[in-house]
């Protein structure tokens, strides 16, 4: 069990964990980890969403939550937030504040509770897959439920 799924299982939230064998890369340092879940549980990869961790300009942390297939768009992240710019986190960073591992990093479950937003896509969707704290390893849970354990708000994050 990871942090992520003791989590739901604590706050008796429906969920499903979904499990995949991983590949071994040549190039781990550009591996699109959320795509490769996508295709791997052959999922439309508008359904897995990515769990980024960026810094804002008063240096805390904070969570997005978009479609793998997605970029981040900074400018909406800031606005969403309050703020005026953000910027992406270090790898170092987002797996201290995070406690999970690069292409693992759940949005449940964390070691410190980060201010989150989700793209508004989620809310369209029946049930979204999200990482479960390890690589290979994903949950599928409603965007409601994800919204409510993370306390996060829904905003338009895409460029």
């Amino acid at each position: 069990m990871t942090p992520a799924i003791d989590l739901l299982k604590q706050h008796s939230i429906d969920h499903k964990v979904h499990e995949y064998s991983l590949e071994q890369s040549k190039d781990a340092a550009n591996q699109a980890y959320g795509v490769e879940a996508a295709a791997k549980l052959g999922l439309d990869e508008a359904l897995v969403f990515k769990t980024l961790i960026v810094n804002l300009d008063d240096h805390s942390l904070a969570v997005a939550i978009i479609p793998v297939a997605a970029k981040l768009s900074m400018k909406l992240m800031a606005r969403a937030l309050g703020g005026k710019k953000v910027v992406m986190a270090t790898q170092a960073q987002a797996e201290r504040s995070s406690g999970y591992v690069l292409g693992g990093i759940s949005p449940l479950g964390q070691k410190r509770s980060l201010k989150t937003v989700i793209d508004t896509s989620a809310g369209e969707l029946p049930s979204i897959f999200i990482s479960a704290g390890r690589r290979g390893l994903e949950i599928e849970l409603s965007a409601e439920a994800l919204g409510r354990l993370t306390q996060g708000s829904f905003a338009h994050l895409l460029q």
